[in-house]
C-alpha cells in the first residue's frame, strides 16, 4: 500500500466504516466528557464545603479505590457477562451518580460524606467501565481496522479530557446543578448508545469460577513478555515523569503566568496528543512498531527534561505539546499490542489490570513528583523524572527484546 492510498480518507476513517464502532466513539466521548465535568465540579464544590486541600486529594482517592480492589473482578465480569452490557450498565450507574449529586446539589448539602459516598459508587462504575470499554473496541472492527480505531478512540479520550474541564468550570459558575444535569444527561446517551449497538461476537469465558479464573490476567500478562513489556514500560515511564502535578508550581513561580498561563499549560500535551492521533488515523504504523514505542517514550522524557529546565513561555509550552505528542505514539502502540496479543477470552481481566497499572502510575507518579519537589525542589523533581523515563526506555529495550522486535499492529507478524 502507497503512502498516499493510506492517508486517503477512506483509510483514515476505516474504523468509522463499522455503525457499531461510531456508536462507541460517540460514547466514549461523552463518558469521558461527563467524567471530567463532574470532576472539576465536585473539586469546586468539595473546596467551597471545606476549605480543606486534603479533601481535594480524598476526592481521587476514592474514586481510584474501587479499580484497585476490584481489579480481580472487574475484567472477570466483562469476559464471562459480555463487554456492551457491562460498559452500558456501568454507564447507566455514572449517569445515576450524577443525577445523585445533582440532588444533593439541589438539597444544598452541608457535609462532604454523602458526596464521597456517591464519588466511591460512582468509582466503581468507572472500574467496570474501563475494562469493558477497552476491550469492547477489538469486537467492533476487524483486526486490520483495529489500529486505526485505537488511534480515533484515543482523540475522543483526549478531546474530552480538554473540553470537558473547560465546560465543567463554565457549568458550574452557572450553577453546580447545571454541571450535574449536563454530566447526566451525556452518561445517560452514552448509556443508550452503548445499549444500541448489535451484541458483537465475543468469545466467553468458560472456566469455572475460581482463583486461577480471577488471576488469569496476571497469569496471561507474566506469560506473555510483549504484554507485560507494554504495560509495565508505561508503568514505570509514567511514575517517574509526573509533571503534570507540578504544572501549577510552574505556572506561579517559574513562568509566572497566572491562572490562564496554566489552563494554556494542562491543555498544550492534550493539543499534541490529538493532533498525532488524527495523523495516526491515516498514517498508521506499518513497520518496527516495538523499537518506535521505545523511541517515542525515550523521547517522552526527553521533553519533560526540556520543560522542566525552560523559564520561557514559549518553549515550555511547545515542549508539552511535543511530550503529548511523543505519549500518544506510545499510548497508540501499547493499546493496539494489548487488544491483539491478547486472547479474546481474558481481555477483559488483562485491561482490568492495565487500567489499575495506568491509574496507579498516574496517581503515584504525581506523589512521587509533589513529594520531591517538596524536597528538592520542582525543576530537579521534573528533571529527574525526564532522565528516569530516559533511562527506562533504554533498560526496556534490552529486557524485552520480544517487544522491540514486533513489527506490525494489524494482527499479522
Amino acid at each position: 500500500m502507497t503512502a498516499q492510498s493510506a492517508a486517503s480518507p477512506e483509510n483514515r476513517y476505516a474504523a468509522f466504516r463499522h455503525g457499531a464502532f461510531l456508536r462507541f466513539w460517540v460514547a466514549r466521548f461523552f463518558t469521558t466528557f461527563a467524567a471530567q465535568v463532574v470532576s472539576v465540579a465536585v473539586g469546586w464544590q468539595m473546596y467551597d464545603l471545606t476549605r480543606d486541600p486534603f479533601d481535594l486529594g480524598l476526592v481521587g482517592i476514592v474514586q481510584f479505590a474501587p479499580s484497585l480492589l476490584l481489579v480481580l473482578v472487574t475484567g472477570a465480569v466483562s469476559d464471562r457477562f459480555g463487554r456492551r452490557l457491562v460498559m452500558a450498565i456501568a454507564a447507566l450507574m455514572e449517569a445515576l451518580c450524577a443525577a445523585a449529586l445533582l440532588m444533593l446539589a439541589l438539597r444544598g448539602v452541608a457535609s462532604p460524606l454523602p458526596i464521597f459516598a456517591v464519588l466511591a459508587i460512582f468509582g466503581t462504575a468507572r472500574a467496570f467501565f474501563g475494562p469493558a470499554s477497552a476491550s469492547l473496541v477489538a469486537n467492533l472492527v476487524p483486526p486490520e481496522d483495529f489500529a486505526n480505531a485505537v488511534a480515533w478512540n484515543s482523540s475522543a479520550w483526549q478531546t474530552a479530557t480538554i473540553v470537558g474541564p473547560v465546560a465543567g468550570g463554565l457549568l458550574y459558575g452557572i450553577a453546580a446543578e447545571a454541571a450535574y444535569g449536563t454530566a447526566a444527561a451525556f452518561m445517560l446517551g452514552a448509556a443508550l448508545l452503548v445499549f444500541s449497538i448489535p451484541k458483537p461476537a465475543q468469545r466467553s469465558e468458560t472456566e469455572k469460577r475460581s482463583l486461577e479464573a480471577l488471576f488469569a490476567g496476571f497469569r496471561y500478562i507474566w506469560s506473555e513478555k510483549i504484554v507485560l513489556g507494554a504495560i509495565s514500560l508505561d508503568l514505570f515511564a509514567v511514575l517517574l515523569s509526573g509533571a503534570s502535578a507540578l504544572l501549577p508550581v510552574y505556572a506561579r513561580d517559574i513562568l509566572e503566568l497566572g491562572p490562564w498561563g496554566l489552563g494554556l499549560l494542562r491543555a498544550a500535551p492534550g493539543i499534541g496528543a490529538i493532533g498525532v492521533a488524527v495523523w495516526l488515523a491515516g498514517h498508521p504504523i506499518r513497520d518496527h512498531a516495538g523499537l518506535l514505542m521505545l523511541f517515542f517514550v525515550g523521547l517522552f522524557g526527553a521533553f519533560t527534561v526540556v520543560f522542566g529546565l525552560s523559564t520561557l513561555t514559549w518553549l515550555s509550552i511547545a515542549a508539552l505539546v511535543v511530550l503529548g505528542a511523543t505519549d500518544m505514539v506510545s499510548v497508540y502502540v501499547r493499546e493496539t499490542l494489548i487488544q491483539l496479543w491478547t486472547p479474546d477470552r481474558v481481555r477483559g481481566r488483562v485491561n482490568a489490570v492495565n487500567q489499575v497499572f495506568v491509574g496507579a502510575s498516574n496517581e503515584v507518579g504525581e506523589f512521587r513528583a509533589g513529594t520531591m519537589a517538596a524536597l528538592v525542589g520542582a525543576v530537579p523533581a521534573v528533571v529527574f523524572g525526564g532522565v528516569g523515563a530516559v533511562v527506562v526506555a533504554g533498560l526496556w529495550l534490552v529486557l524485552f527484546p520480544q517487544l522491540r522486535s514486533v513489527r506490525r499492529l494489524d494482527g499479522r507478524t
